[in-house]
């Protein structure tokens, strides 16, 4: 089969069969499509859409492009996914928590795409953290200590690594069947039976509308429900930052601080929520509220602070970080970005502050783009905060004095004030299971 006319066919708006989206699959994962048609075909994608059955196709294509694993850890094995965002360091709290409470965390997570920072990234700040570990073992730490956070290996899903770098390049992240079947084809391939999808909607999402929001995370549920996996999807607030920390090794602190119970606010309450939704889903509680009193008690006691701990040392990392946060890198340029008004901060542009985080060095442009974990953003003030002028609205973290300047200078046009008090946007909006909707 020529790949020329798959690609022409999806330019002309046409259905693929489930051979072309094979085809597609295998060429991605095995080499034999060079990058720029994969990108056009990406951008045929993103321009004409799929189908929900084509959406399925391309999603159990990818998961087969690798090992398909089967993994005895215990218990239901539970991922949790967050369709990116600023400030959205979810799976750091809630990895070692749900554990703690008895999950069995199998998570397979990803680098920064676009504004949006990656869990891989972030751990990578912990001295000696190895994210890429052989299956085994990485099943094996599941089994033992309750949860593991590794990166996609060639072994699982091995087409949708490289589709996944070439997406962040070619301006084709805000794709529905693109993000449903890059995510799903990674949990069915890793052998979670029960998945929590944090859906983001707001002004640092993919998606710029709630319509749009729904319709993902509805495609996302529906695939896992036909692939007889128990699927919820939780839509959730990136109006601003989901945490005060914007940068990998700053949002490795936040996490630590929170379990530490030296920090709370937004992360804090949503990762609660979330971790209440991956019990109950991997039945290990029978309800939200039980859910919810368990996490809560393994936060009061450091159990969840503990089980990062162990954690990390079971993946080569320095667990000291836990007792001392300065063991992390540290940037050598500190520097606050004062307000220029006073009022009530009324908007933020979400986007703007990763992208601002990512020119520093925390993100990538391009696959080729290393990281400076060091860097990045502390946000001083939240919405709906009063400012007064001359007051700390963030702090940088930089490398240069110059690379401060900029970034200043960009958070500044990222926010927005009203002389009139503002209101502080929802943190979770709905819940989404085969059931139906729940808004809340």
């Amino acid at each position: 089969m020529d790949f020329l006319s798959v690609i022409t066919a999806k330019k002309l708006g046409q259905e693929l069969s489930a051979d072309q989206i094979g085809l597609f699959a295998r060429g991605a994962a095995d080499g034999s499509i060079p990058d720029y048609q994969l990108a056009s075909l990406l951008m045929a994608i993103r321009l004409n859409g799929m189908t929900p059955r084509e959406t399925n196709d391309l999603t159990m294509a990818m998961a087969r492009t690798g090992d398909m694993l089967s993994p005895e850890v215990g218990g239901i094995p539970v991922d949790k996914h967050s369709t990116g965002g600023v400030g959205d360091t979810t799976t750091l709290v809630l990895a070692p928590l749900v554990a703690a409470c008895g999950g069995k965390v199998l998570k397979m997570s990803g680098r920064g795409l676009g504004h949006t920072g990656g869990t891989i990234d972030k751990l990578e700040s912990i001295p000696g953290m190895r994210v890429s570990l052989p299956e085994e073992k990485f099943v094996g730490i599941v089994r033992d200590i309750g949860c593991a956070v590794v990166g996609q290996s060639r072994e699982l899903a091995p087409a949708d690594k490289r589709l996944y770098a070439l997406r962040d390049v070619t301006s084709t992240v805000d794709s529905i069947p693109l993000i449903a079947s890059s995510i799903l084809s990674k949990k069915f391939a890793s052998g979670a039976r029960a998945i929590v999808l944090d859906v983001k909607f707001g002004s640092g999402a993919i998606m710029d509308t709630m319509d749009k929001t729904l319709a993902l995370a509805q495609a996302m549920v529906d695939i896992g429900t036909l692939a007889g996996r128990q699927v919820i999807a939780v839509i959730s607030s990136m109006e601003e930052p989901l945490g005060t920390h914007i940068g990998n090794a700053l949002e490795v602190k936040e996490a630590i601080d929170i379990l530490s119970g030296r920090a709370g606010g937004d992360l804090k309450e949503v990762s609660l929520f979330l971790g209440a939704q991956m019990l109950v889903a991997s039945k290990v509680c029978p309800d939200e509220q039980s859910a919810l009193a368990r996490l809560a008690e393994a936060l009061e006691s450091g159990a969840g602070l503990r089980k990062l701990k162990e954690m990390i040392r079971a993946q080569g990392g320095d667990d000291r970080v836990c007792d001392d946060v300065s063991l992390l890198p540290q940037a050598p340029f500190i520097v606050p970005v004062p307000a220029d008004r006073g009022g009530y901060l009324a908007r933020m542009d979400t986007a703007a502050l990763g992208n601002a985080a990512q020119a520093m060095g925390a993100g990538r442009r391009t696959k080729e783009d290393v990281i400076d974990p060091a860097v990045g953003i502390v946000m001083n003030k939240r919405l709906g905060d009063r400012v007064s002028p001359g007051e700390a609205l963030a702090t940088l973290h930089a490398r240069t004095e110059e690379s401060a300047g900029l970034a200043a200078d960009a958070v500044k046009r990222a926010l927005s004030f009203s002389d009139a008090p503002a209101e502080k946007p929802k943190l979770v909006y709905a819940v989404i299971t085969r059931d139906g909707i729940r808004k809340l």
